[in-house]
């Protein structure tokens, strides 16, 4: 099983992310081992996620949802329509 996320960073900013073990991915960046963005950003919380059966689906999903406006993220989130 892998895991499209999105994180949200202590400064506010939202950092979009594919991996297979979405807690672990998690605890990395709040540890300072993940992402330098998120490192920059202060770590966060995965406050979105969606399940694939290939990391390349997954990983799909993620570069289309990073060439999102912000806006476009926050819905995503909210569960409204994107």
């Amino acid at each position: 099983m892998f895991y499209f996320y999105i994180l949200h960073c202590k400064d506010g900013a939202l950092y979009c992310g594919s991996t297979n073990n979405i807690q672990n991915r998690q605890n990395r960046h709040n540890s300072g081992k993940g992402s330098v963005y998120v490192r920059t950003h202060g770590g966060g919380e995965i406050v979105y996620q969606e399940t694939y059966n290939t990391l390349g689906d997954a990983m799909r999903r993620e570069i289309q949802v990073k060439k999102w406006p912000r806006t476009k993220k926050e819905n995503l989130i909210k569960g409204l329509k994107p």
